[in-house]
């Protein structure tokens, strides 16, 4: 059906319940178009049905999940989504509403049945959703894990509110930000951070959970006390909060406009709980023996649907009518179902690409496009005198923002304090704390909100504090990373998270933490790993002005070191990630470091009488393979210096490829200096007897040369 058959059949239903006497006793909502909600709810059963009885028996969809009894409440919410920049994120029963803002049913089912193209062109599970729509809702990358939603969500509401109130575009006036969640999401860290930042930032985001008492077999009262969200926020600051039947047809309509429009006007958030039944298990293979016959038949006795019938018919339309809905559903649905097993499965030679941008940039995130930034120059402007990392990193914030409306520094203690190293104190004096702020201690919802606002079309810029801090965020790290890949490039959501890692006089095992390879292991990030104010500002300009999320990890130790000092190379300066730096040359053995232990390698090389060729690899994804290996062709052996623990630290994936393929170049074995696999510990005496020193570098050289 097109849109103008839509609006024809709208105004239809209009005309037709003008007069209240004809509409019986059933008081309809006119402004609801309910043939269209019959209509998408019709859709949805039938899509479920075929699945349930055909595709899943027949191993054609290898993950379902049924919506019945969720269904006409989210198709209900869809409805009144209309603004052209409303977005929702939903999880993995929200199909009903992804219908009713517009997905095309043969994208639909194809993406459930893994075929190419659709939402991730077979990459990821059918009902792990996303949805760009320039001409109207969209739906944000739905995550595969429960809670994620939240906080992405969070940071779309908060680049909605920039974008109107900050960068003055009406475009924006109105819009709102919609995550749905289950019963069960709402214990995790995901929602009450979310439920933090929109509250307190009175931002337009609206809460709308699905409450159907089970979190697959464990009940609602393990997850809030009372197993009612809306009641235990009934008196949360800052907070609209609803609570009713998701299966009535008036009262759900009622109280979801009433929601939005609450919203949509901008009073701040709101959380709406309507209670639903899942007519099914939790997936196809759930069979629900936790439940007893008596309450799975309650629950039937509580299908939406029969009640939309009775509140429709005859009020608004008789039973042939209704019937016909049903058969064109039906009828729709089959032939869908024929096109979409035409569908071939994608070209497994494609599988591996979109993992970083490239040439054919993403539909939806990132302000590539809508702002043209410098180019820059690979080569330094000296000017000045030698400054330190810190004041490199803030000049090169400072400047980027200044050229980069778009661009938001945030993170704890980023605002009036300037940071806990100072590395961004002046800049919210300077550009407004609508630009630099502070947030909540949440490091969830510090990268959750991130990747919000970068779907959005800005450029986050997020402070974690400290390395060993970031592990509340793994969940958001890693679903920002592969956000390309697994849209197939429908969305990304590039940003740069600032954070420090390493020793800094002492240790501990809290603030310490290197661990780079975390991020390197996570798909979709570059990792820069600065050893020295220069290249501090070219990988961090090349960063804030490329296309993907990147992890600028400031050694501590380097903030304010003396040898790390250089002078500012200029506004212009970019450094291109994956391009090592030859810091000392040799012949006789190359050393592979980065960050901290490039200092100390350089001196041991000038101390060790040996001719040392030094390595600063300066980004660890991508790596610079060519620059290793051609220094290894030159010395014939190989030392790699690092302070992260031994055991699968970076070093032992540069060793594997020297020894795959520079093997015949090799003297000697491949070598390695690193901490022990230990936490790293506080006192300076211990702290110096495990992280590598200037003579043990030294030592291994003479071992390595003499070999």
């Amino acid at each position: 059906m097109t849109n103008e058959d839509m609006m024809g059949s709208e105004t239809a239903v209009k005309s037709k319940t003008q007069d209240p006497k004809q509409a019986g006793q059933n008081h309809v909502d006119t402004d609801i178009d309910w043939r269209g909600v019959a209509r998408f709810v019709q859709l949805s059963r039938q899509l479920d049905h075929l699945e349930e009885t055909r595709l899943v028996p027949e191993k054609k969809v290898l993950y379902q999940f049924s919506a019945r009894g969720h269904d006409m409440a989210q198709v209900l919410l869809g409805s009144q989504l209309t603004h052209k920049h409303d977005a929702i994120c939903g999880y993995y029963r929200s199909r009903p509403i992804l219908l009713s803002l517009g997905v095309d049913l043969v994208e639909a089912l194809r993406s459930s049945m893994a075929r190419s193209g659709g939402y991730s062109d077979g990459r990821d599970i059918g009902v792990v959703f996303n949805y760009p729509n320039p001409d109207g809702p969209s739906a944000l990358p739905m995550c595969g894990g429960v809670g994620a939603q939240y906080t992405p969500t969070a940071g779309w509401a908060q680049a909605v509110k920039y974008r109107a109130e900050t960068l003055g575009d009406p475009d924006y006036d109105g819009a709102i930000g919609v995550v749905l969640g289950g019963e069960a999401s709402v214990a995790t860290n995901g929602f009450w951070s979310a439920l933090t930042i929109a509250t307190t930032q009175q931002l337009p985001m609206l809460f709308y959970i699905e409450d159907n008492g089970y979190g697959i077999s464990v009940p609602s009262t393990f997850q809030t006390p009372g197993a009612d969200i809306a009641a235990n926020l009934a008196s949360f600051s800052g907070l609209k909060v609803l609570n009713g039947d998701g299966t009535e047809p008036v009262e759900a309509a009622a109280m979801i406009k009433d929601a939005v429009a609450h919203v949509r006007s901008g009073q701040g958030p709101c959380l709406i709980r309507l209670t639903v039944p899942r007519l099914q298990g939790h997936s196809f293979q759930d069979t629900q023996t936790y439940k007893s016959e008596a309450e799975v038949a309650k629950e039937w006795a509580r299908d939406p649907l029969p009640k939309l019938k009775a509140h429709l018919v005859p009020a608004l339309f008789d039973e042939a009518e209704w019937d016909t809905i049903e058969a064109d559903a039906t009828a729709e649905v089959e032939a869908v179902r024929e096109k979409a097993e035409g569908i071939a499965i994608a070209d497994p030679a494609t599988v591996a690409t979109n993992v970083f941008s490239g040439d054919q940039p993403q539909a939806m995130g990132g302000v590539r496009g809508s702002i043209d930034l410098p180019s820059g120059s690979s080569e330094p402007a000296p000017e000045g005198s030698r400054i330190n990392m810190v004041t490199a990193v803030r000049r090169t914030l400072e400047a980027e923002l200044e050229i980069n409306p778009k661009m938001l520094i945030f993170g704890e203690d980023i605002g009036p304090k300037g940071g806990v190293h100072a590395v961004t104190l002046g800049l919210q004096e300077k550009f407004g704390d609508d630009r630099v702020f502070d947030t909540s201690l949440s490091e969830e919802g510090i990268i959750g909100r991130a990747v919000g606002m970068a779907v959005n079309g800005l450029l986050p810029v997020p402070e974690i504090q400290f390395r060993k801090y970031a592990d509340p965020a793994m969940e958001q790290i890693n679903d920002c990373g592969t956000m390309r890949w697994r849209t197939n490039n429908r969305f990304a959501a590039p940003m740069v998270v600032r954070m420090p890692v390493g020793f800094f006089k002492c240790g501990d095992p809290w603030h310490s933490q290197t661990n780079e390879v975390q991020f390197v292991h996570s798909p979709g990030w570059k990792v820069a790993v600065p050893s020295n104010a220069e290249d501090a500002v070219g990988l961090l300009r090349a960063a804030l002005r490329g296309d993907d999320p990147v992890m600028f990890l400031e050694h501590r130790a380097m903030l304010d070191a003396v040898w790390a000092r250089r002078p500012y190379p200029g506004d212009d300066y970019v450094l291109e990630f994956g391009k090592a730096k030859t810091t000392r040359e040799g012949d006789e053995l190359t050393i592979v470091t980065w960050g901290a232990m490039v200092e100390r390698c350089e001196e041991a090389a000038d101390t060790s009488g040996k001719s040392v060729e030094v390595i600063d690899l300066r980004t660890l994804m991508p790596w610079d393979k060519d620059a290793v290996l051609a220094s290894v062709a030159k010395t014939n052996r190989c030392l790699i210096v690092h302070e992260d623990l031994r055991s699968a630290g970076f070093g032992a994936e540069i060793a594997a490829v020297v020894a795959d393929e520079a093997f015949l170049d090799l003297d000697a074995p491949v070598a390695r200096l690193t901490m022990p696999d230990i936490p790293s510990p506080h006192n300076a005496v211990l702290l110096d007897a495990v992280v590598p020193s200037v003579e043990e570098i030294a030592a291994k050289i003479d071992e390595l040369v003499d070999f």
